[in-house]
């Protein structure tokens, strides 16, 4: 005959339901403080008895009801105008950021140690800049494969409002009708629509996965190392990527408009 339970009773998980139902957000260590039982009995009343899971919280873009609509509209237009076929051509472009300091995940990037102490020896502080340098990449995508372009700059919001500015630019509109075929115009733009394009959603994770940080010891290597990581991005990725785009736009009407996730 088993050993009756004392803390993970009835009442106790009856309380840990509450607090369930209550909050939206909480810890199971200051459950467990509340409660005066152990974290560990507090996750298992949550797992093991409530069957519940634990997910991290999401950031995504903020779109207006004005901007649902036009992202449903271009999504109607692109999948009444354009064939499967024709959509494989499309040429998608993007910039984005990167600084000399490197991207990492201090979630999942563990280093296993038995003390604080010697997990700072084997490299566990990761030492960055106040002012770090960056490298705006500018990126050009098709199914058929990726090309990449840099420039440095020194003050980030200027740059990035010059380059936007200069994507609507009447003259960069006439030039792009007049050398590209079947060009999109920035009239039929979704706005706020980081999902809908194959480089935000999907490439420059390829990206910044493929290069070395460790080599990226000054702002040459930094440059050296983009242009060797660029090719190590794999041609799978981004067909899947570009193919599965239309796809996403499917997904976008069922979603009403709303962001989709990765």
């Amino acid at each position: 005959m088993s050993r009756p339970r004392t803390v993970r009773t009835a009442a106790n998980i009856h309380k840990v339901k509450q607090r369930h139902d209550r909050l939206r957000i909480f810890s199971c260590r200051k459950i467990a403080r509340d409660l005066r039982i152990s974290r560990t009995s507090a996750q298992r009343s949550l797992k093991d008895d409530l069957k519940l899971k634990s997910y991290k919280e999401k950031t995504q873009p903020k779109t207006s009801e004005a901007q649902k609509a036009k992202r449903l509209k271009f999504a109607n237009w692109i999948r009444t105008n354009f064939r499967k076929e024709d959509t494989l051509r499309f040429l998608f472009s993007d910039e984005k950021m990167f600084d000399i300091d490197g991207v990492y995940n201090s979630k999942n990037e563990r280093i296993w140690a038995p003390s604080r102490v010697d997990a700072d020896v084997k490299g566990g502080i990761r030492q960055v800049q106040k002012f770090p340098k960056t490298v705006m990449v500018h990126t050009r995508s098709t199914p058929c494969g990726s090309e990449i372009r840099k420039r440095q700059v020194r003050r980030q919001l200027d740059f990035s409002t010059r380059w936007r500015k200069a994507a609507y630019h009447r003259k960069t509109q006439d030039w792009c009708r007049t050398h590209l075929p079947c060009f999109i115009d920035k009239d039929h733009w979704p706005p706020n629509s980081p999902d809908l394009n194959p480089l935000d959603y999907c490439i420059w994770d390829e990206f910044a996965g493929a290069i070395n940080w460790d080599l990226v010891t000054s702002n040459t290597a930094f440059i050296n190392e983009l242009k060797r990581s660029v090719k190590k991005i794999r041609p799978e990725v981004v067909f899947e990527s570009c193919a599965s785009w239309t796809n996403r736009l499917y997904r976008l009407k069922q979603a009403n408009g709303n962001c989709l996730n990765k």
